[in-house]
């Protein structure tokens, strides 16, 4: 089923395992962002930068693109030179079946489905292919739970905030 509406029936814990999902995190390092736009209000965005910020490489998947947080776009992610640990997908739910084919044709280790982004068939398509699923999560909201690094704006600024200054 290629809808975004999906039947009552299918289970998205499955794809969504505390585990799993800390395994994919703490072992990853080269991460395909389709969808990554480099208007810096959208989710694509703050996520990509939040994931370099954190060590990762962030590659940017996006036909509209050239370069985006200063690393070349590209138009599929089987144009892409290197091994993709995870492929986080930014587009919409009927999308996702292809992304899906092309995640386990370059031989990705995890298909990352964010808030929304929920398709039975493409979640189906990549485990047959050997692909890790983890679907209708945040990569940078899970990243942040499993490694401590939570503050209300979803940065960690590293300063302490609640210091006021001039006190002594």
């Amino acid at each position: 089923m290629s809808s975004s509406v999906e039947p009552a029936s299918f289970d998205l814990t499955r794809y969504q395992d505390p585990l799993t999902i800390q395994r994919v995190l703490h072992t990853a390092k080269t991460v395909a962002i389709v969808g990554l736009s480099s208007k810096e209000l959208r989710a694509s965005y703050f996520v990509g930068y939040y994931l370099k910020r954190h060590g990762y490489r962030v590659i940017p998947v996006n036909p509209r693109e050239t370069q985006v947080l200063g690393e070349q776009s590209f138009q599929s992610l089987a144009d892409i030179p290197v091994p993709i640990d995870i492929v986080i997908v930014f587009r919409a739910p009927d999308a996702l079946p292809a992304i899906a084919a092309e995640a386990v044709a370059i031989g990705a280790g995890t298909l990352w489905c964010q808030f929304g982004v929920i398709n039975e068939e493409g979640g189906r398509i990549a485990e047959a292919g050997g692909v890790t699923v983890v679907m209708d999560r945040c990569a940078k909201v899970e990243h942040a739970r499993y490694v401590g690094r939570m503050h209300w704006l979803g940065f960690n600024t590293q300063r302490i905030t609640s210091v006021r200054g001039g006190l002594q």
